[in-house]
């Protein structure tokens, strides 16, 4: 696993713990209230929907919650529509980033997200520029602990791509329309996930070797990922462990 999918996990599993909590939550309810408008309210029919709306109630956002999100995503009630808008750029080094984001207000978001590129090493590109290095995939994560052999079983049940070893934990790597029946087949064998969700693999790391440069990233990123509308902060950056440990201390 990149040393971003490692930021990535940990930012997640600390979200759901401390004081980002209700930050996290408004994310999420943002995220299902868009795949709802997008492709309905449906989660027999929705794929993406279905993701999202077990990604919150993972993260233990209330049932009545979601569900009043999904409505407003279908126009059964009243809400703020918010749009969904990409942008691409670069941290130092060369450092490949996406940011995904879901906004009421596109001008307003993509002036901030500029100027936190600008001030803190970084810069905007145009689109498409970095998103060709990328693939959308559904990953869940799962404990060291468990099985290679058991893990393959689910690999070959589920239709899953492949099995990487990241570790200290395993990833089952799968096209975002099949991340539901992984997830099913991984609940029918009795393996609990650390996480699933769909995200933006790099076809290829960029290694990040020297403690100033990788704290120039993290540095972007954290900030990236603090903005109020960013949902996603994808990167193609691998820092190894000790030099990730040390900075992120």
């Amino acid at each position: 696993m990149s040393g971003h999918s490692k930021w990535a996990t940990t930012k997640h599993q600390k979200g759901a713990k401390d004081q980002a909590r209700a930050k996290l939550f408004a994310k999420l309810i943002r995220q299902v209230e868009v795949a709802a408008r997008e492709g309905g309210g449906d989660l027999s029919t929705n794929a993406n929907l279905r993701t999202m709306y077990q990604k919150a109630r993972d993260s233990s956002v209330p049932l009545d919650t979601i569900e009043r999100a999904m409505k407003r995503g279908t126009g059964e009630l009243e809400g703020v529509r918010y749009e969904a808008m990409n942008y691409e750029g670069y941290a130092a080094s060369g450092v490949a980033v996406i940011v995904e984001c879901l906004s009421d207000n596109k001008n307003r978001t993509g002036a901030e997200i500029r100027t936190i590129f600008s001030r803190n090493g970084g810069s905007m590109s145009e689109p498409g520029a970095v998103a060709w290095q990328f693939h959308r995939k559904g990953v869940v994560v799962l404990p060291r602990s468990l099985g290679e052999d058991e893990l393959m079983d689910v690999v070959l049940e589920s239709g899953a791509e492949d099995l990487r070893d990241d570790g200290s934990t395993w990833s089952l790597i799968s096209e975002p329309s099949d991340l539901q029946n992984v997830r099913d087949q991984l609940e029918q064998a009795g393996l609990t996930p650390l996480s699933v969700d769909i995200q933006m693999l790099p076809s290829t790391d960029l290694l990040v070797e020297d403690e100033a440069t990788a704290r120039k990233v993290l540095h972007l990123l954290e900030l990236l990922d603090d903005h109020d509308d960013v949902q996603n902060v994808w990167s193609n950056f691998d820092i190894p462990d000790a030099i990730l440990e040390a900075v992120s201390a």
